[in-house]
């Protein structure tokens, strides 16, 4: 099977314009981005692809050796765009895709015009001097709850990660899209995800960026995306108005329109 067909690669949008990769977070697939991507297709070329495990990537071709760790699903990131040949870049990665954004442009800038790390987090774990939202012993129980019941587990933890709860379509749709996702995929990703540090990768970035963060976010709090900013050097930070951790869903307009200033400021 070809890298296309691998990752379920879908273009569309103006050919003769800049391009614009959106990759999707744990637990999702492309369909997240489907609020966003047709103002951006306005504009730009717009490229969607699964991860190897989501959506209608080819499931056989995901490795447990090669994922797990980010650095695989960099790898695989830098082998779609090469086969697209459409390069340099913006590279939109969402949550643990901006990391994994963060690595493929450290090791292939080339290929990178800009990076937009959305609700973007280096590592999860509290230590003395830095905040990331959760305690080891936090981290750890999650991991153990999800492995023993994957199902309960998106139940209760989608509508936490998505917040808005006076909107409860949009925690049911998170939770669905875990719910179709391989537990045993699902299990690896979330280890290669939360027991993460990428912190000193931040300071070998040298692609314009711009830090997209929430205003309210369980998962990335705004201490985790100044941070980022801090560490990125030259890099800008722009706070949404808007609450949980998805805001492609829950704040479209907003998300599409920091990034279209972001891509055409920089033009």
């Amino acid at each position: 099977m070809d890298i296309r067909s691998r990752h379920n690669v879908m273009v569309t949008g103006r050919r003769d314009a800049p391009v614009v990769v959106l990759s999707h977070g744990f637990g999702c697939d492309q369909n997240m981005w489907r609020l966003v991507a047709p103002a951006l297709a306005e504009r730009f070329r717009v490229v969607l692809f699964d991860h190897l495990g989501a959506g209608g990537s080819d499931l056989s071709a995901w490795s447990p050796q090669r994922h797990a760790t980010l650095a695989g699903y960099a790898d695989d990131v830098l082998d779609v765009l090469r086969d697209l040949g459409l390069g340099p870049v913006t590279f939109v990665g969402h949550s643990v895709s901006s990391m994994i954004g963060v690595l493929a442009a450290v090791r292939e800038p080339e290929l990178f015009e800009r990076l937009v790390l959305l609700a973007p987090s280096p590592c999860y774990i509290d230590d003395d001097t830095y905040r990331g939202g959760f305690t080891a012993a936090d981290i750890e129980e999650l991991l153990e709850s999800l492995d023993s019941n994957y199902l309960g587990w998106s139940r209760a933890m989608a509508p936490v990660i998505m917040g808005n709860p006076e909107r409860p379509e949009l925690g049911a749709e998170l939770t669905n899209s875990f719910c179709r996702t391989d537990p045993v995929i699902a299990g690896s990703f979330a280890r290669a995800t939360f027991l993460s540090d990428h912190r000193a990768d931040l300071a070998g970035v040298t692609t314009p960026t711009l830090v997209l963060q929430c205003s309210r976010d369980a998962i990335a709090p705004l201490e985790v995306g100044g941070f980022v900013h801090a560490e990125v050097p030259g890099s800008t930070l722009v706070t949404l108005d808007a609450t949980g951790h998805c805001p492609q869903l829950s704040a479209p307009e907003a998300t599409a329109e920091a990034i279209i200033g972001f891509v055409e400021s920089s033009r």
